[in-house]
């Protein structure tokens, strides 16, 4: 299961030499920084493709649909194959955030109908740990031929998602969680979305803490029991959503990678908390 979500540095290397390298994506963005064309220009996985997070991975945003809306798959086929996907493509991503905005390519792309993509674990900072030369300068690919399952109406979504009205009956069910910084699920500070505060029912799973102080992923057991202790274990009806789907995608490939399906709730917080009609809980209980 862990191998169908993450690639070590040093299997990206083994790979990239192969006689069939996978493609490469890089997503570097965060809240403070969404445009990361400049870090990539100054240095990448040698023949990585730099992929927009604001305009690739997501429509336009709304307050109706929340800040990082899923793209239309026929958009998001497009963009794929200006990234230079082909046919049969094997595709990893990465960022230079813990795989936290890399994500959510990652669920964008199985969402659409690809199966086999991975995320380099540890990011950036793993690959040259490990040694991995750095390329600078643009890249630009020839033009891919790949077809997206969802985009071509071959097959469904292949991850399962969720709406506001889903997310507010969740509870009622199954296990929602927010994966947040635990101070914004609390209400205390909202830097970004209209109100502060969290789902009712949502309980506080914030995404970085599936990660280690060198940005990999925790050891399977230590993520395991981390997860377990938020009631997210196999068998479980899990949701997640965090403040507009982005790092919510990282905290799925979490999941997944122990064996525990979750849907994503696209709209999330920025959605809900733009809507006067959600309530809005406060404080450390869900």
């Amino acid at each position: 299961m862990r191998e169908q979500v993450l690639v070590t540095a040093e299997e990206l290397a083994q790979e990239l030499a192969s006689a069939r390298p996978p493609a490469v994506l890089d997503v570097r963005w965060s809240l403070a920084r969404p445009d990361g064309r400049a870090d990539f220009r100054a240095g990448h996985v040698p023949g990585a493709v730099f992929v927009d997070l604001e305009t690739e991975l997501a429509a336009p945003p709304s307050a109706a649909a929340g800040r990082h809306p899923l793209p239309d798959p026929a958009d998001l086929q497009a963009a794929a194959r200006r990234w230079g996907l082909r046919r049969g493509s094997r595709v990893v991503v990465y960022d230079d955030v813990g795989g936290t905005s890399a994500a959510r390519a990652w669920w964008l792309l199985r969402w659409a109908g690809l199966e086999d993509v991975r995320i380099l674990d540890g990011a950036l900072a793993a690959w040259t740990r490990a040694g991995g030369a750095l390329e600078s300068g643009d890249v630009v690919p020839s033009a891919g031929d790949v077809v997206l399952p969802l985009a071509a109406g071959t097959a469904g979504p292949g991850m399962p998602t969720t709406d506001a009205d889903g997310a507010a009956a969740w509870p009622g069910h199954g296990l929602l969680l927010d994966a947040r910084a635990p101070e914004r699920y609390r209400g205390e500070v909202e830097p970004v979305d209209p109100r502060a505060g969290h789902v009712p029912g949502a309980r506080s799973a914030p995404t970085t803490a599936n990660l280690g102080e060198d940005g990999t992923f925790l050891p399977e057991g230590e993520l395991r029991r981390r997860l377990a202790e938020v009631g997210a274990d196999e068998g479980a009806a899990v949701a997640v959503y965090c403040g507009s789907g982005v790092t919510a995608a990282h905290a799925v490939a979490a999941l997944a990678s122990i064996g525990v399906d979750a849907a994503l709730y696209p709209g999330s917080w920025s959605q809900w908390s733009a809507d006067p009609a959600r309530p809005a809980a406060t404080g450390a209980r869900p």
